[in-house]
């Protein structure tokens, strides 16, 4: 066991059964011309986000920690969006923004466009898995459950995008699923005004989780070595 610097304290961990759960970070969220660009929400921090997660990444895989990419994705006929009768198809953001400008239509969140993929800055190395996610949750719709207990994996650090919309709905299912969510509050970014980011921070670490930083982590990766 390895103790990780964290709030609101220190907990140990198990590295052998930890996994990076590397959410949504994609051109979508993360890039000029991306959808949420495209929609008008400020994206200039997570040039800073990706630097972040690059280094974290390399330490983690020399560590041996698992990681596992999740991505936002639609099948290009949109069968797993949900139709009217789905809150999911009133409320996501990309979905929306089709509907509402026909010369976006396929081209944001649509598996293999370019709006859908993982930033090249942090494309996914062998070994690395990619998880298609229908919905702000990675464990709705996916195998994500399955594969964490097969490789009998507890410990979940999350990084990210949006840190107030698809990383804490996956870190809170985390929480009920008995796993153990860990927020890296400096490789994760947020969409909306900033309270939305201290709530979600404030919300894992006295309520379903616990928040720690690069340094922290890269520090208990590192003690593996």
């Amino acid at each position: 066991m390895i103790k990780l610097s964290a709030r609101p304290d220190s907990i140990p961990i198990e590295l052998s059964r930890s996994a990076m759960i590397v959410v949504d970070m994609q051109n979508a969220f993360a890039k000029p011309g991306g959808m949420l660009d495209l929609h008008g929400a400020d994206v200039s921090q997570a040039a800073a986000v990706i630097d972040v997660n690059a280094k974290l990444l390399d330490t983690a895989r020399e560590a041996q920690v698992k990681v596992i990419y999740l991505a936002m994705t639609y099948q290009p006929d949109l069968s797993d969006a949900g139709g009217p009768a789905s809150p999911n198809y009133h409320k996501e953001l990309g979905l929306k923004l089709m509907r509402e400008r026909p010369e976006l239509s396929g081209k944001l969140l649509i598996d293999g466009t370019w709006d859908w993929q993982i930033v090249d800055e942090l494309k996914p190395q062998p070994g690395d898995l990619l998880i298609r996610k229908p919905r702000y949750s990675g464990f709705v719709g996916t195998g994500l459950d399955n594969i964490l207990r097969n490789e009998d994996i507890r410990f979940l650090f999350f990084s990210g995008i949006a840190t107030n919309i698809c990383v804490e709905s996956t870190a809170r299912d985390a929480f009920f699923g008995e796993y153990w969510p860990i927020l890296i509050e400096d490789a994760i970014n947020h969409t909306g005004p900033d309270f939305c980011r201290d709530a979600t921070l404030w919300n894992c670490e006295n309520i379903f989780g616990w928040v720690s930083d690069t340094a922290s982590v890269t520090t208990a990766f590192n003690a593996q070595r």
